[in-house]
């Protein structure tokens, strides 16, 4: 059974997020109507993304796209949302310069969603050139390898990024996985552990330690991680992965 802890964590970042938190730093995108468009967005997508198109063929300009496009990403469509997003930063590095880089990990987020790593990875490659060793952007890539199956690239853009900010309990609980997926199961421990010191009901750590338990042969440990998965985050890709090792330790034990 292959994990799929990178698969959920790719989630986790999704739509409700990227729209959640705009990109900050310019009264290009801090105006009011901007802000309202955004309030529309989480309230009701579809309305919000009609509104978008609606200001943009007004002349609203980088912030009515900007809108659109994270609507576009609340209902799931991701694809359009990426491409809508590339397309911005000509128009970014004209009028906002200094928010390439967050537009660049949005979009690079949405090709996330919409599998497609390759092309979130080349972006994020572009965002790393112009803002090197950055966390966040750093975990992003390294979600990309993974999808890509590079977990050692995984692994060291996490130990970059773990070098920043240790603190940072999901970049923990993603290079456990890139630990254990490149055969260092005593580090991955490790990391799951730490994460779990500093955030204990992070669903993702909680997996990543369960599926180790399970293989050191930990069984009652391995259940009781897996069960508070399902527990804490029901009906998400983590959840599903714990269901499926509990259902793989009762077919064994029949």
């Amino acid at each position: 059974m292959r994990p799929t802890l990178f698969a959920s964590a790719v989630l986790l970042l999704s739509s409700g997020a990227m729209a959640q938190q705009p990109v900050q730093g310019s009264s290009v995108l801090q105006d009011a109507a901007y802000q309202d468009c955004l309030a529309l967005v989480r309230r009701n997508p579809e309305e919000g993304f009609a509104q978008a198109q609606l200001w943009q063929n007004t002349g609203g300009g980088l912030p009515a796209q900007h809108c659109a496009a994270l609507a576009l990403v609340e209902l799931k469509h991701y694809g359009d949302a990426a491409d809508r997003l590339e397309q911005l930063l000509p128009l970014a590095e004209k009028q906002a310069p200094h928010l390439t880089v967050a537009i660049l990990d949005q979009a690079a987020n949405a090709w996330l969603l919409a599998e497609q790593p390759d092309r979130a990875r080349k972006l994020l490659d572009i965002a790393l050139k112009a803002a090197p060793d950055t966390p966040d952007l750093l975990i992003d890539r390294a979600l990309a390898a993974a999808a890509l199956n590079d977990y050692a690239a995984a692994r060291r853009d996490l130990d970059v990024a773990l070098r920043a900010d240790p603190t940072r309990a999901d970049a923990l609980a993603l290079r456990a996985a890139a630990r254990r997926q490149t055969g260092d199961m005593n580090g991955a421990l490790e990391d799951a552990e730490t994460a779990l010191a500093i955030e204990p009901r992070l669903p993702e750590a909680l997996l990543e330690r369960g599926i180790l338990r399970l293989n050191k042969g930990d069984k009652r440990g391995a259940r009781a991680d897996l069960i508070q998965v399902r527990l804490i985050a029901p009906d998400t890709p983590a959840a599903i992965s714990a269901g499926q090792y509990i259902e793989q330790m009762d077919v064994r034990q029949d």
